[in-house]
């Protein structure tokens, strides 16, 4: 009997799921993504196999080939954390990420085609909720192949992630019924801003622009001379741009008239979760990314430690734009350790199962 779950992490990027999993003893045979920059993040930090594969374009039999898989493996799990901007809440140009709405759909058949004993979907609330989602093809599919599966959006600041992130969350299983996700730990303390970053030793104290050469990579953005005052002008942990809403000189002329967006050039709070980190964490015009005391946006150390990431990970680029992309579209690796337990708790309840009726 095999005593050991192993994974493989589609859509892996920098490699959340694959750090959280393996930090629960679940074994990451390989991560595959169609962008080759992820390749050294992935492999240097993991020790896992990195594919530079489109998923939309991969055949199904050749990920055997690829990777030590089989057909029908109880013991395997398919994660397909898939990009999908489109359904997130936050506006942007959907053309752009119009590709995205199909990846779900090119995930499926790789479950259909291989059938592992697990599966984990995690992607924007919006997924479950706007018109035209591909989930509910996909629940249809997974109820036809026998698969039981629960669903929710978990908030990750629930799961020791000191962030504001609510995501949608699948798991599923073929091998027995009544899988559940990990509870919304609503009554927990949640890690705080000053918990996660707050200690000075471990985050020492640096000005805008700063390059940190080390692996620690606390780095920061340089702002302009204007940003550098509005950021000077707002008031220290916690406070806004309403700070400077009259001062003509500061003020945006697309916010004279405009009462929403508040969080942008906002500093962030000691006492609470971060708000989500999202791929441009490290500038201070697109959220509440300004640091709570210091004169500057976050570094890129403090956005992957807010986003759960160890501190030894290592985020191989020369780009700290490309760097910031792969920490905000990660998935937090502390959620992908809760959602992993679920699942690990499930399976070993069915080993336990299978050894008694061998008895």
């Amino acid at each position: 009997m095999c005593n050991s779950l192993k994974a493989v992490d589609f859509f892996c990027g920098a490699g959340g799921v694959t750090c959280g999993f393996s930090q629960i003893g679940i074994e990451v045979l390989g991560g595959i993504d169609i962008d080759s920059k992820f390749k050294d993040t992935y492999e240097k930090n993991n020790g896992s196999k990195f594919l530079n594969e489109d998923v939309s374009n991969l055949d199904t039999s050749k990920l055997q080939e690829l990777l030590p898989i089989k057909k029908n493996d109880n013991n395997l799990i398919f994660v397909g954390c898939s990009p999908c901007q489109y359904y997130s809440n936050i506006k942007s140009d959907k053309r752009k990420s119009a590709k995205g709405r199909l990846l779900l759909e090119d995930f499926k058949e790789f479950i259909l085609f291989y059938k592992p004993g697990y599966v984990f979907v995690e992607n924007v609330p919006g997924l479950n909720t706007k018109k035209g989602s591909p989930i509910e093809n996909f629940k249809k599919t997974l109820s036809k192949q026998g698969y039981s599966f629960d669903f929710n959006v978990l908030n990750a600041k629930h799961f020791e992630v000191p962030q504001n992130r609510r995501r949608f969350v699948l798991i599923a299983s073929r091998v027995m019924g009544d899988i559940k996700l990990p509870e919304n730990k609503i009554n927990k303390k949640n890690i705080t801003v000053k918990e996660a970053i707050g200690n000075y030793q471990d985050f020492p104290q640096i000005q805008h622009g700063h390059k940190d050469l080390s692996d620690f990579q606390h780095s920061t953005a340089r702002l302009s001379d204007l940003n550098l005052l509005r950021v000077s002008k707002t008031p220290l942990n916690g406070g806004s741009r309403k700070a400077w809403e009259n001062d003509a000189q500061l003020q945006l002329e697309c916010y004279k008239n405009h009462k929403g967006h508040t969080d942008v050039y906002g500093r962030l709070k000691w006492s609470k979760p971060a708000p989500t980190i999202t791929t441009r964490f490290i500038y201070t015009s697109t959220g509440r990314y300004s640091h709570p005391e210091q004169n500057r946006g976050l570094s890129l150390r403090e956005g992957a430690t807010l986003q759960s990431f160890p501190k030894d990970y290592v985020f191989h680029s020369n780009n700290q734009g490309a760097i910031a992309t792969m920490i905000g579209n990660a998935v937090p690796p502390n959620l992908a350790k809760a959602v992993g337990a679920s699942i690990k708790n499930h399976w070993q309840a069915w080993q336990h199962l299978r050894q008694k009726q061998e008895q």
